[in-house]
């Protein structure tokens, strides 16, 4: 069977890989391309997690498309509002023919003397291995590791009579009505359950080490609202979504440059929506400034209801054991439980797993810089869609896509084949990828790749620059090298000398 060639693969079917799938075919019209996606459907983050309540953690106006106006009156909306999000813009534009579901990319090799990568991928379906080739890769498989959530090692977990689950294996035959429920976590994920269980359970006790940064908001955006009314929708959602850009922006600097004034902020936010007396020091006070991780949303002050009602509580302790009936605490404390969700993180997966070589050697990501944060040094004609840390993911990867299709019409005008990021800069120093406090960066973070000290190897996380860097900065920047003349086809002779701008 000959193997099929494309002039661009998308690597992965979720929120990412559709918004590229429609820039490709807005901006890039004659581009052959195809998805290839491990799963048998389309939302990828968005279909997997099946726990109660999952939701965003960022206002559907800046995690929307670009080019596709969110048109519901929740702003903070839930798991399946957002997967029929994704899939009605995929259907809409034709992106679900496109896709190749049940391969998942286990390696891609370029061959500079074609051109060209080799992708091998593994058919969930039929147990196969196929082939495809490609001119660009472009990977939209974030860097979450989805066959796998992080629990840390507890003691006594083989004692307990309950059930234990992490809520990335959540199934629908999970049930907590009228339970006693233990949460284990304070993160985004740990704050979205605990009211949603609350609802139905006998009580929720969230126990966390040390507290989060909690925010409350408007679950509905009464702005967002209003304009639908009066303007048309794509005039309307342009005006909130750079409103909720800015806002977030101010945020971010300010807790850069003024950190108390944030926390005094979210601080007096927290005293509104509890009782009289509560402990705030204790439960909701961080050890960190904030954003140093990422700051936990709860629409409408769901999580500080539940506590104030009485349905659920916290508790800031360490565990000592598992016990039969529940968990002992370093306190001496002992929590009784009938279901215990350990909330405790997800691990880190640099493109999902993927094995690249280039001319036969194996890329060590550890190794490489980022350029321009999509980009990898050395590596030609690949890109990685990858969001913000300090905003919503799509908002980054809008712009890379647009990025990419600008560089491949640049290409073409130029008759380029293949373009790759040098640093030759001597005075430009490593840095870590994610500049986060968070655990789960920590554990993974050294097997990234590096960003740099200084454009165009720095990782921005300012949307409005990048704008001005991604939509209208020189294609051609010194730091990216062109090469021309190769020819796609098997058994081309080698490329010309790169061609340095």
């Amino acid at each position: 069977m000959p193997i099929e060639h494309f002039d661009v693969l998308i690597v992965g079917a979720g929120l990412s890989g559709i918004g590229a799938g429609c820039h490709l075919q807005a901006k890039c019209p004659r581009k052959t391309y195809a998805i290839l996606e491990a799963r048998d459907c389309i939302g990828g983050t968005w279909d997997l997690f099946r726990y109660p309540g999952i939701r965003s953690d960022s206002d559907m106006y800046t995690l929307g498309y670009s080019f596709q106006p969110w048109k519901e009156a929740k702003a903070i909306a839930d798991g399946s509002s957002i997967l029929n999000y994704v899939r009605e813009t995929a259907s809409g534009n034709g992106i679900d023919q496109k896709i190749r579901f049940h391969h998942r990319v286990l390696r891609a090799e370029f061959s500079t003397a074609q051109a060209r990568w080799t992708v091998e991928a593994s058919r969930g379906d039929t147990q196969e291995t196929v082939r495809f080739t490609c001119g660009f890769l472009l990977m939209c498989s974030g860097y979450y590791r989805y066959d796998e959530a992080y629990t840390p090692r507890f003691e006594g977990t083989g004692r307990f009579a309950g059930r234990i689950v992490h809520p990335q294996q959540w199934t629908e035959d999970i049930d907590y009505a009228d339970k006693r429920v233990v949460v284990i976590g304070s993160g985004a994920t740990a704050v979205t359950l605990v009211p949603t269980l609350a609802e139905r359970a006998a009580h929720v006790t969230m126990l966390q080490r040390s507290p989060s940064y909690i925010v409350s908001l408007p679950a509905e955006d009464a702005l967002a609202n209003t304009l639908r009314r009066v303007l048309p929708a794509r005039t309307a959602y342009g005006i909130v979504r750079w409103r909720n850009v800015l806002r977030t922006l101010l945020s971010f600097q300010l807790s850069r440059h003024r950190p108390a004034v944030i926390k005094a902020f979210v601080r007096k936010g927290v005293e509104k929506q509890l009782p009289a007396g509560y402990d705030i020091d204790t439960h909701f006070k961080p050890r960190y400034d904030p954003w140093d991780q990422r700051l936990c949303l709860v629409p409408d002050g769901d999580l500080f209801a539940a506590i104030s009602a009485g349905r659920a509580s916290v508790v800031t302790d360490q565990i000592d054991t598992f016990t039969e009936q529940g968990l002992r605490l370093a306190s001496g404390a002992e929590l009784e439980a009938d279901l215990i969700v350990t909330a405790t993180g997800l691990n880190l997966l640099a493109l999902g797993g993927m094995q690249i070589a280039v001319d036969g050697e194996e890329v060590e990501l550890s190794q490489t810089m980022s350029y321009k944060g999509m980009m990898l040094s050395g590596v030609p004609n690949m890109a990685m869609a990858l969001g913000y840390t300090n905003a919503s993911w799509t908002l980054k990867c809008d712009l890379t896509c647009d990025y990419v299709c600008r560089l491949l019409n640049h290409m073409d005008e130029q008759g380029y084949e293949q373009c790759v990021p040098r640093n030759q800069d001597p005075s430009i120093v490593e840095e870590p990828f994610i500049d986060f406090s968070s655990s789960y960066v920590l554990r993974s973070i050294d097997q990234f790749p590096k960003q740099g000290s200084k454009e165009p190897w720095r990782l921005r996380q300012n949307y409005p620059l990048d704008i001005v860097s991604l939509k209208f900065g020189a294609i051609e920047d010194g730091a990216m090298q062109f090469s021309r003349g190769v020819g796609s086809a098997p058994g081309a002779t080698a490329a010309e000398a790169p061609v340095t701008v």
